[in-house]
């Protein structure tokens, strides 16, 4: 009976990733019709999330898979996550892409795109790694040059695809120095070498080379504008993107955790470029009047903030991050419609202006909030460090209107804001307690160093809130992305450019040429 039961357990871990692939082999071969293809893929995500549901319940009494893979209460819980988010985007993508031609395509691109994430978050060999996240681009190739008239999507398929390979490459060097140090492959062997044996240069070596790979794929500067430019793409395929494709380079982060948190120097190249994204992309979304847009530039900042996070040490509360993150982007983009309305009604209304004064008492009121939170059991490490981190990053929640909202609207807004940051505090607090690795504690010199880049980037936020109109020159230069992505923008332009020029639209209207874009500003 046992026999039995350990089968079925292992069965219920891998059969997300199979019946996706099934479906996206399925999409590709079989004769059936296109909405007999869209019910097997919402059918086989209904059984994916049951199957998820049992593994996540019983991943911390360990799970029995082939070997290269491994089942651990995070991965179990990202990819019923996922599954999740999947079955969601599914379900919107079938109403959305009503009439449209290309919906076989679409249907296998996606669900090869979950079956490669599944096998990512369960591999523990380099070798299974490496295949599973090259797939992931190579998946979601179609899904981005989805329209082949619109060169911006096809601009952006191209240079997400030259940061692919340049990732692969550096994630294929960092196995090689790994598997040379440790004479093998397994992620796991990795993690018991560094407990005993410490990190010698080329693990050092391998740490900083993995970490120059996850900001590729995070989309962090210089490397982020494809994911701007990508919203020329299906909205499902952006809420994909934004809740979970541009996220696993944090569950990367956090899985090589032990081989990070012994490796200083790549933890500060990961706050250098997640700090110098997450301030500059913060800066820009301030200034963009398209919501897809806006909501990019947001994702581009907030995959800045997980870098920063786990370069401080704080993987728990990256892990919490992630999550809400991919839940926050799924319902913002799919819902895309409500929100371009609710804006025009504001846009009509005028919003009121925030009061001066909240901009200074915001940080205090959210610190007074999380500060007593912050000395959680397994945490009394730097509790006022705590405080204040997450007091910096909640206090926008805590802007007052000004005087025009009337005293009423302010105090319904000033009780929402405090319910909210206490419930946000609650719910972390709530998160350390789980199994996930929690009791992780600030990195001294980078823990402060991330701490002052928050302060500052409050500090920038908090003066254009009081002043929008001021410094028009900086407005222009935000507005520009601040010409970071013009380079990379260039160099895609002229790579391969003529294996990738748009397709003419069939529906008679003229399809513009590639050398009259400025795809940077867009």
């Amino acid at each position: 009976m046992s026999t039995v039961i350990s089968f079925f357990l292992t069965a219920c871990a891998l059969a997300p990733a199979l019946l996706m692939a099934g479906v996206a082999v399925a999409g590709r071969i079989a004769r059936i019709s296109e909405q007999q293809l869209w019910r097997a893929l919402q059918a086989a995500c209904g059984a994916a999330v049951m199957a998820a549901v049992i593994a996540a319940a019983v991943a911390p009494h360990g799970l029995a898979l082939p070997p290269g893979l491994l089942a651990s209460p995070p991965s179990q819980a990202m990819t019923l996550l996922v599954q999740m988010l999947g079955a969601v985007i599914a379900a919107f993508s079938a109403r959305y892409l009503q009439g449209e031609r290309g919906q076989r395509r679409y249907v296998s691109a996606l669900a090869g795109v979950l079956a490669s994430v599944h096998v990512l978050l369960l591999a523990d060999h380099w070798l299974v790694l490496i295949a599973a996240w090259s797939l992931v681009g190579a998946a979601l190739q179609p899904l981005l040059c989805f329209y082949p008239d619109r060169p911006f999507a096809l601009l952006a398929a191209r240079k997400k695809l030259l940061a692919d390979r340049a990732a692969d490459g550096l994630l294929v060097s960092a196995a090689l120095l790994a598997w040379s140090e440790t004479g093998s492959g397994s992620l796991s062997a990795l993690w018991a070498h560094v407990s005993q044996h410490g990190m010698g240069t080329p693990l050092h070596v391998c740490a900083a080379v993995l970490a120059l790979a996850v900001i590729l794929r995070t989309a962090q500067l210089p490397a982020h504008g494809w994911l701007i430019q990508v919203m020329e793409a299906p909205t499902p395929v952006s809420a994909l993107l934004h809740a979970g494709v541009v996220n696993l380079g944090g569950f990367m982060l956090i899985r090589f955790a032990p081989l990070l948190q012994a490796a200083v120097p790549a933890r500060a190249l990961l706050l250098a470029f997640g700090l110098a994204t997450a301030v500059l992309a913060g800066m820009v979304m301030l200034t963009r009047v398209s919501i897809k847009v806006r909501l990019a530039w947001s994702t581009v900042a907030q995959m800045g903030f997980m870098l920063v996070e786990c370069a401080a040490g704080l993987y728990t509360l990256a892990a919490l991050h992630l999550a809400g993150h991919s839940l926050y982007k799924a319902h913002v983009f799919l819902s895309a419609s409500a929100t371009v309305r609710q804006t025009r009604q504001q846009a009509l209304h005028g919003a009121a202006p925030i009061a001066p004064w909240s901009l200074a008492l915001a940080p205090l009121l959210a610190m007074a909030v999380t500060l007593p939170a912050a000395t959680w059991p397994g945490h009394a490490a730097w509790p006022w460090w705590w405080g204040c981190v997450l007091g910096l990053a909640w206090a926008p929640l805590l802007w007052l209107p000004g005087q025009s909202a009337g005293l009423p609207a302010r105090a319904r807004h000033a009780a929402s804001g405090v319910l909210m940051v206490a419930g946000l505090t609650a719910i972390t607090w709530l998160g350390h307690r789980l199994p996930l690795g929690g009791g992780d504690a600030p990195d001294g010199v980078l823990g402060m160093a991330a701490l002052a880049g928050m302060a500052g980037l409050y500090l920038c936020l908090a003066v254009l809130q009081w002043r929008p109109h001021a410094l028009p020159a900086w407005r222009r230069w935000s507005y520009a992305g601040f010409y970071v992505d013009e380079a990379y923008t260039r160099l895609a332009l002229a790579v391969g450019a003529a294996r990738w020029t748009p397709v003419p639209d069939t529906g008679g209207r003229p399809s513009p040429s590639l050398p009259a874009l400025t795809p940077a500003r867009q």
